[in-house]
């Protein structure tokens, strides 16, 4: 315990800082402190700086390690060092917050000392925060798809980028998933951005029906759902060389689109990513230099809206769009819900015991029936688990009693524990 106190000072050109607690272990299983993840950010500080350095930042904190209570912090801390800068975003509820804007290797580092494994920029630079310079495209698999199936989503997603003049830049996500970006130039507001990324989506699931969904309700998703709504104001994606809270210390990798073919998300770790980049480069080096126009998305959504497709569900929590269809499932699947926990680990490992007890009802679930749900709180994420009942036969399926109490999660509040 001794060692996980001590602290750690360090000078990162010219700019002084103190590592507190800095042998914390924050990833237990890969043995990674808290000056490992310090030390990992400073390594790859030219990569990670391309992704997030300019953009507000919020902190998403693991004060107690992966395993423990996490927290989103929007604003920046009131004690910070005078050579932060900060950006004072509004959001969508109408309130604002200052947020961190990286752009040194130093500010990488005070941002880890509070344990803030990954890095969560949004899509605009500090100059101009009305408009965003990137779209980003997050395909996200359903239950039961594999890496395969996700690349070959991803390869349809380049297809559509390329025939429309765009270029675009893939990543892992660093879970299971993979991010795409195309840098623009910040001449569209969001909502025309966010409009282009769900012309896209829905170009995808056209040229792959079974493969890949643009459908926003999870009961009707198939195969990889592209995401168009992280390109809404106030949505932000981990972006590249991130840290993800995985017992790997896996993380976020910049990959060409040859190296998707091959890769496999696992080779890329806190441990292995700092080799990599000073033997390869980073290979979004050039991504800055190839700005790309949105018009032929957005002539493309407005084919598609010639064609009956007006817009499509936003998130829950933002004000009705006009023209946006109603916020409900069109189609009422048998959906019970099953579990509700603080983390996602204990949310699936309720839903599990919950098939256990009815194994009857778990014999006819395919891996997509199983919906684990992100509810957001003000700062916090909590987790819920539905059963899509459809594959079930009527006379084998049980009541929706549901989530047990001792599963039900704390009102979501702001915490402030120290790092």
């Amino acid at each position: 315990m001794a060692g996980a106190r001590m602290e750690t000072p360090l000078e990162i050109d010219g700019r002084e800082l103190v590592i507190t607690n800095s042998g914390k272990l924050l990833i237990p299983e890969a043995g990674i402190s808290k000056l490992d993840l310090v030390q990992y950010y400073l390594a790859v500080a030219e990569g990670a700086l391309r992704g997030a350095g300019g953009r507000p930042c919020i902190l998403v904190r693991y004060p107690n390690g992966i395993h423990g209570e996490f927290f989103f912090q929007k604003r920046a801390p009131a004690k910070r060092p005078d050579w932060l800068e900060v950006a004072e975003i509004r959001f969508p509820s109408g309130r604002s917050a200052e947020e961190i804007v990286p752009r040194h290797p130093a500010d990488l580092a005070w941002m880890a000392n509070l344990a803030c494994l990954e890095l969560h920029p949004h899509p605009v630079r500090a100059g101009d925060l009305d408009h965003p310079d990137e779209l980003r495209v997050d395909l996200d698999p359903v239950p039961g798809v594999g890496w395969p199936q996700i690349r070959e989503v991803a390869r349809v997603v380049h297809a559509v980028l390329t025939d429309l003049g765009l270029k675009g830049w893939p990543k892992t996500s660093g879970s299971r998933g993979i991010h795409v970006l195309v840098r623009i130039p910040p001449e569209w507001g969001f909502d025309e951005v966010r409009r282009a990324a769900l012309a896209l989506a829905r170009e995808v699931e056209r040229r792959a029906p079974t493969l890949a969904s643009s459908r926003w309700w999870k009961e009707e998703r198939r195969g990889v759902f592209v995401d168009y709504n992280q390109n809404a104001k106030d949505r932000t994606v981990t972006s590249a060389y991130s840290v993800r809270p995985k017992p790997d210390g896996r993380v976020s990798a910049p990959v060409s689109w040859q190296e998707l073919d091959d890769c496999d998300p696992a080779d890329f770790t806190l441990r292995t990513m700092p080799q990599r980049l000073r033997k390869i480069g980073d290979p979004h080096a050039e991504i800055d230099r190839w700005p790309c126009s949105l018009e032929p998305l957005l002539e493309l959504s407005r084919r598609q809206e010639a064609d009956g497709q007006g817009d499509a569900p936003w998130p829950p929590h933002y004000r009705k769009a006009a023209g946006e269809p109603r916020r409900a499932p069109p189609s009422r699947k048998p959906l019970i819900e099953v579990a509700r926990a603080d983390r996602e680990t204990e949310a699936i490992a309720a839903a599990e015991d919950w098939k256990a007890k009815h194994p009857k009802v778990a014999q006819h679930l395919e891996p997509a029936d199983v919906l684990v749900d992100r509810m957001r709180g003000s700062s916090s994420l909590w987790y819920r688990v539905r059963i899509n009942l459809e594959h079930v036969p009527a006379r084998l399926r049980p009541e929706d009693d549901g989530p047990p109490q001792d599963g039900k999660p704390k009102v979501p509040k702001e915490a402030k524990p120290r790092a």
